[in-house]
């Protein structure tokens, strides 16, 4: 059974914590002391309703606010495919949070309230979705009921952000028409909105085609381990432990062990402790080559025809996450999957407008939540794709060396 990471995105009030909630109660995803919990909670309200909000808000200062401050994450499973999913933060302050859990995601779900249409954070979201580039967009005009149902209000807003996709280059756009307060479409189909004759949500979510959003051209393999038993028996084996990051690996392969740019050939693939012919993204695997090989966490065997990028000169986009402004100059540690390497900040060149992705310049210090371009310098080679080409390996994070706290999103350019 695969996994479907997704992630709800929108405006404060749009309903995202409320879309999550009645997933989860739909599809019988709730255990019944949480439900006893959520009744409870919620006794005191004029209607009598649950308030599905609560199954995501989970701060007790978003509770008090009625708001997602946190990235909150949620986990539940139908007979057709597992789902992790992310509910983002809708406030314009949060938008570093929101960046952080879509940093995964292969789905977005992008609220829009019937009533408000398409809104600033509508294209703030849907910007970062192509930034980040997320293979697929699912628009859901929530709050129907809240417009009589109306058909004439649905299209215009499919007009409306349909040339906001076209913009942004998103490919793979579906809309669907719902009510997340009463049901509409969520997990049936509705039968107030007779009109559409699309899947509803968990349905379309179920059956959305993800093997194409996995590289299997591109061979990566970065080493998270080095198993050197040390045995009588195996007294002599010295196996590279990690996941697949993208394509395909065989035995036989030749292969060459970057940053050092040694060849070898690979002798052995072991998959779950078993010996196998190939392995693909993403499975874990532990590789063997034919020759003993200086190589620790974070080196990286690639296809001996196949090379990516090798270099400690790193143009970068980053989104600054941390109150404490950037300052080029500032050193950091830069994590790049399993590699760890010191890195400074050479040069901020333009911060980029996450509203219309135009490029301004960079007035005084970098900000929390501020997009911009920049140079990285790193203390020892970093072998990468572009963002753009490979994102599984095109992405990275800063750390403070002080706090140990995470500071930017990187996104590796050419």
């Amino acid at each position: 059974m695969d996994l479907l990471r997704f992630i709800t995105a929108g405006s404060v009030d749009d309903g995202k914590s409320t879309l999550i909630g009645r997933l989860l109660y739909d599809s019988k995803n709730i255990l019944i002391d949480q439900l006893e919990a959520l009744e409870k909670s919620t006794k005191n309200r004029t209607d009598g309703s649950v308030d599905l909000a609560l199954l995501t808000d989970g701060l007790r200062a978003e509770r008090e606010q009625g708001i997602t401050i946190d990235v909150a994450y949620r986990y539940f499973t139908t007979p057709k495919r597992k789902f992790i999913i992310a509910d983002a933060p809708g406030h314009v302050q949060y938008t570093r949070n929101m960046i952080t859990g879509a940093s995964n995601a292969s789905l977005i779900i992008i609220l829009i309230d019937a009533r408000q249409g398409v809104v600033e954070q509508t294209r703030r979201h849907s910007i970062i979705a192509s930034l980040l580039q997320i293979p697929h967009v699912v628009v859901a005009v929530n709050k129907m009921d809240l417009v009589e149902y109306s058909q004439d209000i649905y299209n215009n807003i499919v007009i409306e952000y349909a040339e906001v996709a076209k913009q942004l280059g998103l490919q793979d756009v579906t809309y669907i028409p719902i009510s997340a307060l009463d049901g509409d479409n969520i997990v049936d189909r509705s039968e107030k909105i007779t009109w559409y004759d699309g899947k509803p949500l968990l349905e379309f979510l179920e059956e959305v085609e993800l093997d194409h959003d996995i590289n299997l051209t591109d061979a990566r393999f970065q080493v998270q381990f080095v198993i050197r038993p040390q045995t009588e028996e195996l007294h002599d084996y010295r196996g590279y432990a990690g996941k697949v990051i993208s394509g395909i690996y065989k035995k036989g392969d030749k292969v060459t062990v970057l940053p050092q740019g040694i060849s070898t050939t690979i002798s052995k693939l072991e998959v779950n402790g078993k010996e196998v012919e190939e392995a693909f993204a993403p499975q874990p695997l532990v590789i063997q080559l034919s020759e003993d090989i200086d190589i620790s966490r974070g080196d990286t065997i690639v296809k001996a025809d196949n090379l990516p990028r090798v270099s400690n000169e790193l143009e970068v986009l980053l989104c600054w996450m941390d109150d404490k402004p950037l300052i080029a100059g500032n050193k950091y540690l830069l994590q790049h999957n399993s590699r760890l390497v010191r890195a400074v900040v050479r040069n901020v060149e333009y911060k980029l407008d996450v509203n219309s992705l135009q490029q301004q310049p960079v007035e005084g210090n970098v900000k929390l939540n501020e997009v911009v371009k920049a140079t990285v310098k790193t203390a020892s080679p970093l072998v990468y794709d572009p963002y753009t080409i490979l994102s599984v390996n095109g992405s990275a994070i800063l750390v403070d060396e002080t706090s140990n706290s995470t500071v930017a999103a990187v996104l590796l350019q050419q």
